[in-house]
């Protein structure tokens, strides 16, 4: 029996594949994930580039996304050198150019004069440069994920602490946006890779 098809950039992929990314449910990877299969696919978070890529040549999930590329800071360079690796093991399927539009923000109640700090992934640190230059008073914190940071942000409750993270990830969450757009291109992308274990065929 076929099955039902999606088409990405001249590859077809199962409707609904097991599909890995680094992060925490909304972060710009599962984004990535959302916007490839409109028609559907389980998006499937890793805490590590590290974990995608091992969970992917397991056989655990059937494809995995990852970035590779920033407009703002460039080569990713975790994702590289975990790809680099495993390369044998891997297959370029597709990628994609995801849009990457940044918010700042906190639990209700916080300010954007009262913020101390802000908790993201240090690769969406370094594409607010500028913000955070102009905000001096917020101190930037590493944090394994865009949206993981949002999430423990909402869990902790501080007013005083807030995130760096798509909106979606606000909305999830339960996060008001105190600044929009804090990356430092409006028209800021990552470009996002499709890969599937050596050999095997996805449709």
């Amino acid at each position: 029996m076929r099955h039902n098809l999606y088409m990405l950039s001249d590859h077809a992929f199962q409707v609904n594949p097991r599909v890995a990314f680094q992060g925490e449910p909304g972060a710009f990877g599962d984004l990535a994930i959302q916007r490839a299969w409109p028609a559907g696919a389980i998006a499937v978070p890793c805490g590590t580039f590290d974990a995608v890529l091992d969970a992917l040549v397991a056989g655990a999930v059937d494809l995995a996304v990852v970035p590779v590329e920033n407009l703002i800071v460039g080569p990713v360079a975790a994702a590289l050198e975990a790809l680099e690796g495993r390369a044998s093991l891997l297959e370029y399927a597709s990628d994609l150019r995801l849009p990457v539009h940044h918010a700042l923000m906190a639990p209700r109640g916080a300010t954007l004069e009262g913020l101390r700090t802000v908790r993201s992934h240090p690769v969406a640190l370094a594409q607010c440069q500028r913000f955070l230059t102009a905000h001096a008073w917020i101190a930037p914190v590493e944090h394994f994920d865009t949206a993981g940071a949002a999430r423990d942000v909402a869990g902790d409750g501080d007013v005083t602490v807030g995130a760096i993270a798509s909106e979606a990830a606000a909305e999830r969450y339960g996060l008001v946006v105190l600044a929009h757009g804090v990356q430092d291109a409006a028209d800021n992308w990552t470009r996002f890779v499709v890969l599937r274990r050596a050999g095997v065929r996805t449709a």
